[in-house]
Parts: C-alpha cells; sequence; structure tokens
C-alpha cells in the first residue's frame, strides 16, 4: 500500500474517520442483530435487500449479487441455495436471454423483507443523524483540502 507524503493527517483527520467507522458499526451491528432476531443471517438478509433495491437497470444474476454483496460467485450461490430452500428467492430463466437465471424474492421473502426493513428505517430515524453529521464532518475535511489545492494551482 502507497502512502502519499503529501497529504497530511492530523489527528482530526483521524477522529473523523474513527466517528464515521463507529456509527457505521453500530448501524451495522444493529441490522445484523436485527436480521437475526428475525430469523435471518445478515447476509441472507442482505440478499433479500439487493433483489428487492437493485438501481434500474440491473438484473439480480448471481454476478451481480456477488458484486453488491462483495463476496465470491460460489458463497452468493450457496447463499441463494439456503433462500431457496426456506422459499425466500426462487430462481427463473431470464425471458430475453434463457441462459441467465435471475433471484426474485418470493411472496413470504417479500414480506420478511418489508418487516425488517421498517425495522431498520426505524432505526435510521434515531441514529441517522450521527452518521450523517460523521460523514459530513469527512467530506467538510476532503473538500477544504480540495479547495486549498485549487487555489494553489
Amino acid at each position: 500500500m502507497e502512502i502519499d507524503q503529501e497529504s497530511e493527517i492530523q489527528l482530526k483527520d483521524y477522529r473523523a474517520l474513527a466517528e464515521f467507522r463507529y456509527q457505521l458499526r453500530r448501524f451495522l451491528r444493529f441490522s445484523e442483530q436485527m436480521a437475526r432476531a428475525g430469523g435471518l443471517e445478515p447476509q441472507q438478509h442482505q440478499l433479500l435487500l439487493m433483489v428487492k433495491g437493485l438501481p434500474e437497470g440491473k438484473s439480480a444474476t448471481v454476478g451481480e449479487l456477488a458484486e453488491r454483496l462483495q463476496i465470491h460467485h460460489h458463497s452468493t450461490v450457496e447463499l441463494i441455495d439456503r433462500l431457496v430452500e426456506r422459499g425466500l428467492v426462487e430462481r427463473q430463466r431470464d425471458e430475453q436471454d434463457q441462459r441467465r437465471v435471475l433471484i426474485h424474492l418470493t411472496v413470504q421473502g417479500e414480506a420478511i423483507l418489508h418487516q425488517l426493513s421498517a425495522t431498520v428505517k426505524t432505526e435510521l430515524r434515531t441514529t441517522g443523524p450521527a452518521l450523517v453529521h460523521a460523514l459530513n464532518t469527512l467530506f467538510a475535511d476532503i473538500i477544504d483540502q480540495e479547495s486549498s489545492t485549487e487555489k494553489d494551482s
């Protein structure tokens, strides 16, 4: 890993990074605990969310879901297999390209995801402002650095 000797990191930068990481981890921990309380492993919940919440124009293929979850292709297949066994997702051939298999939520998968997402949204109303504040603090420092670099040019 190369270190840019010109970019100075001050104590306030470390504090901003640490606070952002702390707030992010708090939210992720809550989300993980909430998924387990709902009878799912955190990655199972994440897969359901990715299937439902993909950006427009994206399809829920194994490759796309693996990328979104940042896990290996074979791990994604195993995760999908477990959710198929539980009746939360199903595989369907793509109508435009029969070689592709698309993942869809079942009615039961939709119901569980809806319940978990409602809980997460409620939690975000409480913890979200601290997360946003930490992120804004980081961006403020980045913007300040970019502004001073542009002035020096």
